[in-house]
């Protein structure tokens, strides 16, 4: 397994404990339909361009990839009600542990991007997509 592949299974696995009942998945669409609990999506998105370190040869990334929260509701306070929860409950999961077990140097969550998802046959989903920053070496540009 790559060290880009761990670090990023490290932080699905970490959402699925800590989001538990919310649903999370991993670069899927959203659905017609959305848990009750809500639906978590870790999106891999981009390792950049590393940093290339000397003695030993290594490579450090700061590799964004996002976490989409989707939410259904009736009414638009509880739709922002049931996201804000969803979202801090995100934040506490990375604060708890910052290397995912070991599996990168650190991990940083930033601001949440806030809209709403439209849905054709009714009520619009909320929606937020939160910025995570995983910092970590490889021995291998490619790995």
């Amino acid at each position: 397994m790559t060290k880009r592949e761990a670090v990023l299974a490290a932080l699905h696995a970490a959402l699925v404990a800590g989001l538990a009942p919310t649903e999370v998945r991993r670069n899927a669409i959203v659905p017609q339909r959305v848990p009750a609990a809500g639906l978590a999506i870790l999106r891999d998105g981009e390792p950049g361009d590393p940093e290339s370190l000397l003695s030993p040869p290594s490579w450090y990334f700061e590799h964004r990839a996002e976490i989409e929260i989707v939410v259904d509701g009736a009414d638009e306070a509880a739709r922002t009600t049931a996201l804000d929860v969803l979202v801090e409950q995100v934040g506490a999961v990375i604060a708890a542990d910052r290397t995912l077990s070991g599996a990168c140097d650190y991990v940083q969550g930033y601001a949440p991007s806030v809209a709403e998802i439209p849905v054709e046959s009714g009520a619009p989903f909320g929606g937020a997509t939160i910025p995570v920053v995983l910092a970590y070496v490889s021995t291998d540009p490619l790995a």
